[in-house]
């Protein structure tokens, strides 16, 4: 294998950040490592654009987001994509729902708490050693001791898997501590690691030679450099799956990304609806327009403002937030107001008979009953967000309610919404594709399926009712029921209004098809460059 040149920052433990955005987060130098100087930065990289097969090299806006490892990288969608191409699992996200990747077949007993895996035989790792049963026994042994970013074998505070045996030669057991409805995406999800790297790495958070990021993904990273941001990911021609359909991929940073589209520079963007008029007329350009999984959030910490304890305090803030004028003056009409219930609008799961929270200034003053209230809004300083926070700020005036803003950096309101250090935030985050079972972590005190939020960084919030539902739609065995718990779930969250949800942008990408054609939006996820797919020649 070729070995990579890697610049690392120290960085210490991770911060677990909330949801998914192309805003990577900043860490703070204080060592670099070079592991190799026998690759080339992305810039002084003299690649031409295609192959000699006649596979392109692709160039995407970018900037540092960790050691792409499953306990390096940032938790964020840039950085969580990154470690997903380089790292198999047994199952990936399809269009419509998971599908076969290391496992090629699974079956689940009758009790729910075995799943038995028939594993490919003929994967191998970036450095050509086979990847084999004993590969995915350690994994799941390995996991229980070192938690990786992506913690979905916890539930409840306990790990979901109980053993695992190899049952022949390409085949093994997994036993499970209970029947769960996500548990197969769980232990589908969970990125296998080459044992024979890991096992005698005691400290995994640490670990920062040039094998760290060894996977068996149908990309091995090349270069990054944690200082500049740059990624380089060149196809793995011996990888056994569906087979690379670039010739490399680089992440480079940029000061204007659409600027550096036109230019050539890079090869999608994710832009805002107003600009959408310079690319729509061109034969050249495709666009691709997404539902977003994402939606901006106001929070409300409840556990430190006592005014917040009061859901008629929190629905009149929801009331008196003009939500539809907002999608107008910020995101030009291309948005769909949020569902307070949280489950977007798109998915099957979702309730449409709930409080929907149409702006009603009469209602939120009488709601108020009278009262003085006044509140610190932190936000981030992106100038969208800073903008969106001072329209929030001036329809809460009209009711009485004042507002002061403060603006920081990304990474320091993200790090408030963990630590509680705010009175409201607002945020933009995701997570809210594909099972519902976030509203578990969300709203049901309870692990989930999920990167995005959960009950740690909603302050202040708790509903017997909502919990035992949470707990109950993830056992229950009728599909039927299920969806009954799920709808009740939104109904009692939206009466409760422990955050009030304000809007999810569309996704715009642009891209020029003559160039490169397969790009690809899963099930639960609709950006286009976070996935694997989008990278490998699918039939």
């Amino acid at each position: 294998m070729k070995k990579f040149k890697m610049v690392l920052i120290a960085v210490g433990i991770l911060l677990m950040a909330v949801g998914c955005s192309n805003k990577a987060q900043e860490v703070t130098q204080t060592d670099q490592l070079v592991a190799s100087e026998e690759a080339s930065t992305v810039q002084e990289t003299d690649q031409d654009k295609e192959s000699a097969e006649g596979r392109p090299v692709i160039r995407l806006a970018g900037s540092d987001t960790g050691i792409p490892n499953p306990f390096r990288h940032h938790t964020r969608g840039p950085g969580m994509s990154k470690m997903q191409i380089l790292y198999d699992s047994l199952l990936e996200s399809g269009a419509d729902d998971y599908v076969p990747w290391l496992a090629k077949s699974w079956r689940i007993d009758e009790s729910g708490l075995t799943y038995s895996f028939d594993l490919v035989n003929n994967a191998v790792w970036h450095d050509g050693e086979p990847l084999t049963v004993e590969d995915v026994i350690f994994t799941f042994d390995y996991y229980r001791e070192h938690t990786p970013v992506l913690n979905n074998l916890i539930v409840n505070g306990t790990y979901i898997v109980e053993s695992v045996e190899k049952t022949g030669d390409w085949t093994f057991d997994v036993k499970v501590n209970t029947h769960d409805n996500t548990y197969l995406s769980r232990l589908g999800g969970a990125r296998i690691l080459p044992k024979h790297i890991w096992q005698s790495v005691e400290d995994p958070i640490a670990y920062e030679a040039e094998d760290a990021a060894v996977g068996s993904g149908p990309y091995k990273m090349t270069y990054y450099d944690a200082v500049k941001g740059e990624y380089r990911y060149e196809a793995f021609d011996e990888y056994w799956g569906l087979k690379p359909a670039v010739e490399a991929i680089e992440w480079v940073p940029v000061s204007d990304s659409v600027l550096a589209f036109e230019n050539e520079e890079i090869d999608l963007i994710n832009i805002a609806p107003d600009l959408l008029a310079r690319y729509s007329s061109d034969a050249k350009y495709t666009i691709q327009n997404l539902p977003s999984y994402h939606s901006y959030r106001l929070m409300m910490n409840m556990d430190a403002v006592d005014a917040l304890k009061s859901v008629e305090v929190r629905k009149a803030l929801a009331y008196g937030i003009n939500r539809k004028s907002l999608i107008d003056k910020i995101a030009r009409g291309a948005a769909e107001i949020s569902s307070m219930g949280y489950v977007p609008s798109t998915s099957s799961w979702y309730n449409p008979n709930i409080e929907a929270y149409d702006y009603d200034m009469a209602k939120s003053k009488r709601l108020l009953e009278g009262k003085k209230l006044s509140f610190k809004l932190l936000t981030g300083n992106a100038p969208a967000e800073v903008k969106l926070a001072e329209l929030i700020r001036i329809d809460l005036e009209a009711i009485g309610v004042e507002v002061t803003i403060e603006s920081v950096e990304s990474k320091t309101r993200d790090q408030a919404v963990k630590k509680g250090n705010y009175e409201l935030l607002l945020i933009n985050s995701g997570g809210m594709g594909g099972d519902p079972d976030y509203l578990r972590s969300i709203y049901g005190n309870a692990s989930s399926n999920t990167a995005a939020l959960n009950a740690a960084t909603l302050k202040g919030y708790y509903n017997e009712e909502v919990s035992r539902l949470a707990t109950a739609q993830a056992t229950v065995k009728s599909g039927a029921e299920r969806k009954e718990m799920i709808f009740e779930m939104q109904k009692l969250i939206a009466e409760d209004v422990p955050m009030i949800m304000l809007y999810s942008n569309d996704d715009n990408f642009v891209y020029r098809q003559e160039y490169y054609d397969g790009w690809f939006a899963r099930f639960d996820h609709s950006k286009l460059d976070h996935n694997k797919l989008s990278y490998v020649v699918r039939e």
